[in-house]
């Protein structure tokens, strides 16, 4: 029978670990790889539920994950973010999965609750993540290090029982996790050699607005839906663009 490693990344998240390891308290092997920054008692409590407990520092998200798959102990490694809850229903499909010997990864869908409210629409559902792995057959793109990509060697399936993301509990804590990510895109985008002009700034928050509100029908969300789209679009329209020309700037200003 197949092993699996249950692995979670984790940094200042007392609130949830406990609750997100004890979803997967089935799994052979639990991981948390620990974002060396982090101050409060997310350790002492992943210890007290058996996972081991990896500090480690961080440059990026994909090489906390790239970490994580080289000190797994299962031949399936299965991340969840702290925030995310495994199902019963989602363990047993999990297992299924592990059996069959034709695919080398697993695209999990997501229900996401964000401010309260489930969100159906806007690119929120089903929201499939791939995070059921062969170890040793993936790895992550390092040049993603935010949103992560995974460079699969061989085919991929999907699953039909989801995760439950308890995503983003309230604007301030949405608002505290983009500052993060805001930074990685941007630099993502620096690398890239894409530069700004002047009309990026109206035009990219409002083709990311209608993306996620128009085209994907985020209206249907009601009130928390067209809120979550404005603050998608501010975030990813926006302030992207915004820390991007700075970056562009500190590069012109350290050549001269």
């Amino acid at each position: 029978m197949s092993t699996i490693t249950a692995a979670v990344l984790a940094a200042n998240n007392e609130q949830d670990i406990a609750a997100c390891l004890d979803s997967v308290a089935w799994a052979d092997d639990l991981l948390v790889v620990l974002d060396t920054r982090s101050t409060d008692g997310t350790a002492a409590l992943a210890r007290e539920r058996g996972a081991r407990v990896l500090p480690h520092v961080f440059t990026d998200f994909a090489s906390q994950r790239n970490y994580a798959l080289e000190q797994a102990g299962g031949e399936w490694v299965f991340f969840l973010d702290t925030d995310e809850r495994c199902t019963p229903a989602l363990e047993a499909e999990l297992r299924a999965a592990m059996a069959r010997e034709s695919n080398q990864g697993w695209w999990v869908p997501r229900r996401n609750i964000i401010f309260g409210h489930e969100m159906h629409y806007g690119g929120w559902y089903p929201d499939y993540q791939l995070r059921l792995l062969r170890r040793g057959q993936a790895r992550y793109d390092p040049h993603r290090q935010v949103h992560e990509v995974v460079l699969l060697a061989g085919p991929e399936g999907y699953l039909t029982e989801p995760l439950i993301h308890y995503n983003y509990r309230d604007v301030a804590q949405f608002t505290a996790k983009q500052r993060q990510y805001v930074q990685l895109e941007a630099q993502i985008r620096f690398q890239d050699g894409i530069r700004p002009r002047p009309w990026t700034f109206v035009l990219q928050p409002l083709r990311e607005f209608w993306r996620r509100y128009v085209s994907l029908q985020g209206y249907r969300d009601g009130w928390p839906g067209l809120r979550l789209c404005a603050l998608v679009a501010y975030h990813y329209g926006l302030l992207v663009t915004v820390q991007l020309e700075r970056l562009w700037r500190e590069q012109k200003q350290g050549r001269g």
